[in-house]
Parts: C-alpha cells; structure tokens; sequence
C-alpha cells in the first residue's frame, strides 16, 4: 500500500523521491505514528511534501488511497458508522409543499429575533423551529431549511437561501495559466483592442522612409513608435458561492483576458462589490483593497467587466447589512454605482443561461443599475459586450 501510495504521488505531479519515501519508512519502523491516520498523515506530508503548493495534490492523493482507513493497526476490525452519515440524518429535507408553507421574516424582524435568540439560548437544539440549531425549520441554524435565514456552522451551501452566512468563508484565486480549449474567448476579446502608437521612435517607418526620400532626393531614414495595445482593462470576478458552478468558464475567461491585455488588472468579490476588493483570496479577510483606492488609482478611460451571476439575496443590492459575509454600512448598489460613474464604458457578463434571467431577482436588479450593459457570458454575448465598450 505504501509503495502504491508513493507512486500515486508521482503520478500526481508531486515531486518526492526515493530517499524521502525511504525517511517515511524508517519513521513507520520507529512507530511515530502511533498507527493512526491522522497521525501518519502528518507525518506522510512533513516526509513527503517540500513545498506548501504541493499539499493539495498531497492531499487528494492521501484521500484517494487511504480512503476509509481508520487505523492502521485495526484494519479488519469493524467499522463504526462514519461520524459525517450521523451527521447527515440530522439533515432537514422538505417536501416542496411544506418549504411553501414557512414564511419569511423580513430583513428587520430577522436580525431583531436573532438578537433574542442569542440572548436567551443557553443548550444545543436540533430539529426545531425556534432557536439556533441544527436539521429544523429555525430562520438560524444550520442543515435544515428556511425561505430566508441566517446560516450558522454549516459547511457549504444547500439551499442557496441564507442572507447571512455566520462563518469565515475560503475561495480560491482563479488559475490564469489554464489552457483554453478554443480560441474563440481570445478572438471575441480582441474586438475590444485598439492600437495606438507610443513611446520612443524606434520602429523603421518604411513609408515615410520612401515618401521623404523621393521628396528629399537622398536617402531620409523615417522612424516611429511600435504600435501597441492601448486598451485598459479592469476586470472584477465574482468568487464563492453559486459560482462555484461557474469556475471553469471564468477561469477561461480570465487567462483569455490576461493573454490579450497588457494594460490589465483583476479584483475578487463575492455577489455584489461592497468597500473593498482583494486580488488574492487565499488573504481575502486580511489584504482588502478600499473599493475607493481602486476608483482613486485607476483613471477612467479603464474599461470595466464585471464577471458574476448576479444571484443573492435582493438585501444584498438594496439594504446596508445585506451581505451574506459582513455587515456593510452601504448598500450594494450605492458601491456599485460608483465604480459606474468613475468609469463609464462597464459591462456586467452572466454565466447564467440568458432564458433564467427572469427568475431571479437580484439579476433583474443589477441588470437595471448597469443600464441593461448585462450579457451573457456566451461567445455572443461576450461580442455584444465588446461592441458595448468601445462604442
């Protein structure tokens, strides 16, 4: 298993070598892992893994070849039922007809109960309607379902239908080396190109060589500047969340960006812009960028693409406090107004299906506040989008 597991590594792309498989055998015969996976695990990854890029590869192939293990000294003995299948029972499932029979509390009576709840709660609930808990009907908790709640310790969505959500969230930055698998992205992006010529005379002009040395009557060497890309990008990419379903589309977009713009820069959010951006998300909670320093550094002959499904909670465009993350003190829709008004030429592209537009909400409002500059993320609505910034 050891020897199928160090080849595995290698298959993967993880760069160890003999003489560190050979370490990792000599601390198992030593017994420092006490025959326990976790333990192992540790000790396999401070073994195995010189550089912290590899963990994740590390990891996935940990997990595919030791999936299920629980020691390795009981291998044979049996198994308790894993702790995430007890886990899921204490998950609510609904019919559709009982989800539309709970009713939501609004925005103020929301936030208002959960300041009760909070102060009168003193033990664990699950399965209720009331407090803060697990697998119920409860606006707070997590694991059950509400038409409008406050997700509380969950991992992940389920229901896409929290306006809060309670906990530290991680996305990851898009990769922009990934390897298109058309070209088609990259020709609809150089529609927006516009070529202008700048810098030192370096360039042989061969025209003006000729036109001036038949006018002149001797040879007159005429040079320019090198014609360059004179477009300027910003691109803001929606992360997390109901994105997710979305990754591979806009990291195709983005590497497509990024290869067809010199002058380019790119900033995070998560559903709508609020005060700050990040450009890496791995730091996103402690390397914020002022969504004011952005407009503040970047003049506004900038052309701007925001990149989202413009699917929230209306409470995130409309309310202060709507986001799902933190408690902004100015609505969505005030920020993003003001990245429209210092930069005029702005589309906003949707990876969602033009023909479901209708039926979420918060699109039908972003795409008013953009004034109607929304198109889908498709080769043909990116080319009405470029039309939209150069015109």
């Amino acid at each position: 298993m050891l020897l199928q597991f160090f080849t595995a590594l290698r298959e993967a792309k993880v760069p160890v070598t003999l003489r560190e498989y050979l370490t990792l055998l000599g601390a198992l015969e030593r017994d420092l892992a006490g025959k326990r996976v976790d333990e192992f695990y540790l000790l396999a990854r401070t073994a195995l893994v010189k550089d912290e890029r590899n963990l994740d590869r590390f990891d996935r192939v940990f997990g595919t070849v030791f999936k299920g293990l629980e020691t390795l000294a009981e291998g044979a003995a049996p198994s308790a039922i894993p702790e995430e299948w007890l886990r899921k029972l204490a998950e609510k499932y609904l019919t559709e007809a009982e989800k539309a029979e709970l009713k939501a509390l609004g925005w103020d009576k929301l936030f208002e109960t959960l300041k009760q709840r909070l102060a009168e709660q003193k033990e664990r609930h699950q399965g209720g309607s009331k407090w803060i808990g697990t697998g119920g009907t409860s606006p707070f908790g997590a694991y059950g379902y509400n038409p409008e709640g406050i997700r509380i310790g969950q991992d992940g969505n389920r229901n896409f239908r929290a306006v809060k959500v309670w906990d530290k969230r991680e996305f990851r930055d898009l990769d922009d080396g990934v390897e298109l698998g058309t070209r088609n992205l990259r020709l609809a992006l150089r529609r927006l190109r516009r070529f202008a010529r700048t810098g030192a005379a370096e360039e042989l002009d061969l025209d003006g060589t000729i036109r001036e040395t038949a006018r002149q009557g001797y040879l007159d060497v005429k040079l320019r500047p090198q014609r360059r890309n004179a477009v300027k990008v910003l691109l803001f990419l929606d992360v997390g969340g109901s994105m997710d379903w979305h990754v591979e589309l806009a990291e195709e977009l983005f590497s497509a960006a990024r290869s067809e713009f010199k002058h380019f820069a790119h900033f995070y959010f998560h559903n709508c812009p609020y005060e700050a951006v990040w450009t890496e998300n791995a730091r996103r909670h402690d390397a914020r960028t002022p969504l004011l320093d952005v407009i503040r550094t970047y003049p506004p002959d900038y052309r701007v693409v925001f990149v989202g499904d413009a699917s929230m909670s209306p409470y995130e465009i409309a309310m202060p406090g709507g986001s799902v993350e933190h408690w902004n003190e100015e609505a969505g829709a005030v920020w993003l107004q003001r990245v429209l008004d210092h930069f005029p030429k702005a589309v906003w592209l949707n990876p969602v299906p033009h023909e479901n537009w209708a039926y979420t909400q918060s699109i039908a409002m972003v795409r008013r506040i953009v004034a109607e500059r929304m198109f889908p993320l498709t080769l043909e609505g990116l080319d009405g989008a470029m039309r939209a910034l150069v015109r």
